[in-house]
């Protein structure tokens, strides 16, 4: 996984509640076993007409927002069914950071051992930055060790983060990754317990 520590980004505002997992990633694009070609699929028919044109009022299919790296969204983010595609669908994509009010708790843990950041804000402060996302291309610097999401207009917003899973973040490791830093410890209890078996 790539470290996560400072994103600069214009905003993507996802003006949609209770975005289960099924809308990330549709069922029909679960067969792939690689974490990786996700993205194109991602929110698929919310994006693409029957015959494959695109939604144009769609705000991924907006111009405006190319290449952003935080999506911002509404309470109960990622409920719904348990599928670690969505959040590879979501980082194939291009983003590293997903805000919302809450998330569902699978999908939660999913993005911090996948690579995603997920913010909780406040109600009113998604909605503040929703609203300022949709009038203009909005501008945020997300800061994973000061915790802070800082808007182009100098407006602060603070957000709380399991040590443990910050550090791997910032790190850019998965679980495996965690246990190697280990390594030694693990060699040397393999050693004792082999001879205390001779």
């Amino acid at each position: 996984m790539e470290p996560i520590n400072e994103v600069v980004s214009v905003i993507t505002p996802l003006d949609h509640k209770n975005v289960d997992t099924d809308q990330i990633i549709s069922k029909e694009f679960l067969k792939r076993i690689e974490r990786t070609g996700f993205g194109k699929y991602l929110f698929y028919h919310w994006r693409y007409n029957a015959d494959g044109t695109e939604i144009k009022d769609f705000v991924l299919n907006d111009e405006r927002f190319k290449g952003s790296k935080v999506l911002v969204s509404h309470e109960n983010f990622g409920c719904g069914s348990s599928r670690e595609h969505a959040p590879w669908s979501i980082v194939d994509y291009g983003f590293n950071v997903v805000i919302a009010p809450s998330f569902a708790d699978i999908f939660h843990n999913n993005c911090m051992k996948n690579g995603l950041l997920p913010i909780k804000l406040k109600v009113e402060e998604v909605e503040e930055l929703l609203a300022k996302g949709e009038q203009e291309p909005y501008t945020v610097e997300v800061n994973l060790e000061k915790q802070t999401v800082t808007g182009q207009d100098g407006k602060v917003y603070s957000f709380n983060i399991d040590p443990y899973y910050k550090q791997m973040l910032l790190n850019g490791w998965d679980e495996i990754a965690l246990t190697f830093q280990y390594e030694e410890h693990i060699a040397k209890y393999e050693q004792q317990q082999t001879n205390q078996l001779v």
